[in-house]
């Protein structure tokens, strides 16, 4: 009787993924690699071995290690937006709430996602001059100002008034220190409190930083924009 074997099983890292599958393979495997290592141990050879793939399949889509790590960061951004998004929905009208809520919503992106907020805030490994990364930092920023403005009255953009930098600085150093805190599990009697009263804390310290905050005499780029929106005066 004649013996019949199995055929042979490609082994994972050689199984081919459908055309367009392999980035977005990439980047998930780039998150748990990120999560389980952290940026200290993160290597496009693990990466690959986690995705299923060669090791140079990332060179496809990737000039490099960095450059996975760049756009890693640059979707933790996209994600950070959504996430604040999803709280600024479910707010209660006005602008205060509005940017407790946004307050909020970072820091409950950075508790959920603690690597990828490191990745994004205190890693000089992706490439901060990338085109791609600036814009969606800078898009996330802009939330951000906009959101300390409607509390403050003051639409003087913060690299040109010092009032409103010292808005946006507190408003973002009360989000991110907790951010931080928590993350490094520095704050234990907020880390443990329920749910509902961690959030009641957060949104209550993000609103104290602009508990003083006064609107600054409008620039003239100020006054333009506000005359503009208003229209032509009747006469």
């Amino acid at each position: 009787m004649k013996k019949t074997h199995a055929a042979p099983v490609a082994p994972a890292e050689a199984r081919p993924y459908h055309h367009g599958d392999l980035a977005s393979a990439l980047l998930a495997a780039a998150e748990q690699e990120l999560t389980e290592r952290g940026v200290e141990g993160f290597s496009l050879r693990g990466v690959a071995k986690r995705a299923g793939v060669s090791h140079a399949a990332p060179a496809h889509h990737f000039r490099d290690v960095n450059g996975l790590l760049t756009e890693l960061a640059a979707r933790g951004f996209e994600r950070l937006m959504a996430r604040q998004q999803d709280f600024l929905q479910r707010a209660r009208s006005g602008a205060r709430a509005q940017i407790e809520a946004m307050g909020l919503g970072y820091v409950m992106f950075a508790t959920e996602n603690p690597a990828l907020f490191r990745l994004m805030f205190g890693s000089q490994r992706p490439e901060l001059r990338d085109d791609r990364l600036v814009k969606v930092a800078r898009s996330a920023f802009d939330a951000f100002v906009a959101q300390v403005a409607g509390v403050t009255g003051n639409l003087n953009p913060p690299s040109k008034d010092r009032a409103a930098l010292v808005d946006v600085a507190a408003a973002w150093a009360a989000a991110h220190g907790l951010a931080d805190l928590l993350v490094g599990a520095r704050l234990p009697s907020l880390a443990n409190l329920p749910d509902a009263a961690k959030a009641m804390v957060i949104r209550e310290v993000v609103g104290r930083s602009l508990g003083s905050a006064r609107p600054a005499a409008p620039t003239d780029d100020t006054r333009r924009r506000s005359d503009h929106q208003k229209g032509p005066r009747k006469t």
